[in-house]
């Protein structure tokens, strides 16, 4: 029985050589000892484009369609693929700068940092959010900025020791379970790195686009690329990149000193083919107003010419990250 199986594939395999089938294949098959066929040769007639296309459609077909956040018009992520370079400085300044560009416009602000939450601090903000009506969390606001951060919801001091599945949920709840009102801009704060936080936030909601912030430091700069890479693969537009720390200069002498590199993230920008937004200096002010938790705004956003070094900076640029 075996053997007159074998027959009768090897005939209906003689029969169909150099036809073509239905999906355009041309074949030549070899019959090898035993039955064993050998493709000698298989040439596609597809066009590449429509292949491409065929495979773009099947990776979007496993990814959550994205649903824009109730009163929000346009997220601003600010993202790093490295801890400890200002990001969360960063954002609570780019925040507070985009409101004081344009006084019409409201700015909040969301910590989507679970395990290292900083918006607290940084805004000067303590307490448990209330809920609204439609069991939604209320932000905390200061500085006309209303906020959302895990660290709201936690103690000060306690550790989060989250798995990914219940990292994930926080980040759902964040995002859905919030009034934020009727925002024109919201800035959030992004966890370091490229992991699974990032591709659930970039994949669930609309984001307008994303600035990253580095030293210029060339390790620093590696990660930051990987950043920008990120969201250029999941089609986020990154509007820039901006240069934290770039340079200190002494309080008593005015020498300057680039004590992580000079120009390193301009230099990347324009590699990348990427706005570079601007320098933020190494600066004694702008670290005692970060953990005074007042940022730009405590210390005199639209007082002028007394505005401390870095904080000038941000306010003026606070327009060219609004999209």
């Amino acid at each position: 029985m075996a053997q007159l199986t074998c027959r009768k594939l090897s005939r209906l395999l003689r029969l169909s050589v150099n036809k073509s089938t239905v999906f355009g294949i041309e074949e030549t098959i070899k019959v090898a000892p035993a039955c064993c066929v050998q493709f000698i040769r298989c040439q596609w007639s597809a066009d590449p484009k429509a292949l491409q296309e065929r495979q773009r459609q099947h990776m979007a077909k496993g990814l959550p369609k994205q649903r824009a956040i109730t009163g929000v018009k346009q997220v601003i992520v600010v993202a790093s693929g490295k801890g400890g370079v200002g990001k969360s400085t960063t954002a609570v300044n780019l925040a507070l700068g985009l409101l004081a560009n344009d006084l019409s416009k409201s700015v909040g602000l969301l910590d989507a940092d679970i395990h290292g939450p900083s918006i607290p601090k940084l805004m000067n903000l303590k307490g448990n959010p209330d809920l609204s009506d439609n069991n939604l969390m209320i932000p905390l606001t200061n500085y006309g900025i209303p906020c959302m951060s895990m660290g709201f919801l936690v103690d000060d001091v306690a550790p989060i020791v989250w798995r990914g599945l219940m990292v994930m949920s926080a980040i759902e709840r964040l995002l859905r379970h919030v009034d934020w009102g009727s925002l024109d801009y919201l800035v959030v704060d992004m966890p370091p790195g490229t992991g699974d936080v990032q591709l659930s936030i970039t994949q669930n909601i609309p984001v307008a686009g994303a600035v990253i912030v580095s030293t210029p430091q060339d390790i620093a700069l590696l990660d930051a690329r990987r950043g920008a890479e990120m969201f250029k693969k999941v089609n986020v537009p990154v509007l820039g990149l901006v240069q934290n720390m770039s340079v200190f200069q002494c309080p008593n002498c005015n020498h300057q000193t680039h004590i992580f590199g000079s120009d390193g993230a301009r230099q990347l920008a324009n590699t990348m083919g990427i706005k570079f937004l601007g320098d933020v200096p190494l600066h004694m002010d702008i670290r005692e107003m970060s953990d005074r938790g007042g940022g730009l705004q405590e210390g005199g956003i639209n007082r002028g010419p007394e505005t401390p070094r870095g904080q000038r900076v941000m306010a003026q640029t606070g327009s060219q990250y609004a999209v």
